[in-house]
């Protein structure tokens, strides 16, 4: 549990650190699992490897919409990240 620098004086203020004390490491390891996926992604476009970036699209799409739908990143930006990977592994595998 992280320890917050704030001395809160109620019992509801109190359980409201320590919740979000535990939304914020829920929140950061969604994020950062997303963050390396994308970066996954992003490697096996950039070896050139259309099998791979293939297999990994779904995946990827599904962490995307996952953390879309949890509020992680916004619906605009997950459309983006999908559309943008999604033309990258389209162009990769018609070369």
């Amino acid at each position: 549990m992280v320890i917050c620098n704030q001395m809160a004086n109620h019992v509801s203020s109190l359980k409201r650190v320590r919740q979000e004390a535990r939304r914020t490491e829920v929140n950061r390891r969604a994020k950062s699992r997303l963050r390396h996926q994308i970066r996954a992604m992003r490697r096996a476009l950039v070896s050139k490897d259309p099998s791979g970036a293939e297999k990994l699209l779904p995946v990827t799409f599904s962490i995307i919409d996952r953390s879309a739908k949890r509020g992680i990143i916004k619906k605009n930006t997950a459309a983006r990240y999908k559309s943008k990977l999604h033309l990258k592994v389209k162009a990769l595998s018609t070369k």
